[in-house]
């Protein structure tokens, strides 16, 4: 499970000192990634240089709600900063509004800034109604998106174990699921991978994988 996690820290008041011990964490216990914020993309890379852990953030976070042309630029500049893979929001005003020519098209724009950076985009799940998700899959595989993601985490719920399935069930296996938001134990997040979840996010990950109280970092 450990190399299925994204160890992630996005919240506003995390500090260097915080951020620097879920490096270590990460490093320590194998996590596939960790997850911060485009500030600290610089930083973490330069602290895991020397490890597998690989660079994750996220872009338009946490509401989606920039232009396509900042989300676009914000992506090229973590990626110089050492980014591995990008979480991108989605416009969420968009989906609800049915303009999935525009979501597409911001979708492909963000893909194409990735170049061969492998890309997640979070949908909101607890905000759409099943017909949404699914449509909002179908375009990221429209989109050239390498993952869909059920959640920030900072919104009115997180993963859930029927969203989960229900987007597996529409990507098919050629295409990555993640869930995150409100998976704080071991059983939760077997519950998601069971459901088809390839990649898990979270800040409780070391409390997941060890039983041990996590760092308080987290949602």
């Amino acid at each position: 499970m450990n190399h299925m996690i994204d160890h992630t820290l996005l919240l506003a008041n995390a500090t260097t000192q915080q951020i620097n011990t879920l490096c270590d964490e990460a490093h320590q216990h194998q996590f596939f990634s960790v997850c911060i914020n485009p500030a600290f993309v610089e930083h973490c890379a330069k602290r895991l240089a020397t490890s597998n852990v690989k660079i994750c953030t996220v872009i338009g976070f946490p509401l989606g709600a920039n232009t396509t042309t900042v989300k676009v630029f914000e992506t090229k500049n973590a990626i110089a900063l050492g980014a591995d893979e990008i979480d991108m929001v989605v416009n969420i005003s968009d989906v609800l509004d049915a303009n999935w020519d525009k979501v597409e098209q911001e979708i492909h724009a963000i893909k194409a800034a990735c170049g061969q950076t492998l890309l997640k985009v979070i949908f909101e799940t607890c905000l759409l109604t099943n017909q949404q998700i699914i449509e909002l899959c179908n375009i990221c595989q429209r989109a050239g998106a390498d993952f869909v993601k059920t959640s920030t985490g900072f919104s009115t719920g997180g993963a859930t174990v029927e969203h989960i399935q229900l987007m597996r069930d529409t990507v098919g296996k050629n295409m990555g699921v993640k869930a995150s938001g409100g998976i704080r134990t071991r059983e939760t997040a077997q519950a998601m991978i069971d459901a088809g979840a390839s990649r898990i996010g979270a800040s409780a990950s070391v409390s997941i994988v060890t039983g041990q109280a996590p760092a308080s970092h987290g949602y």
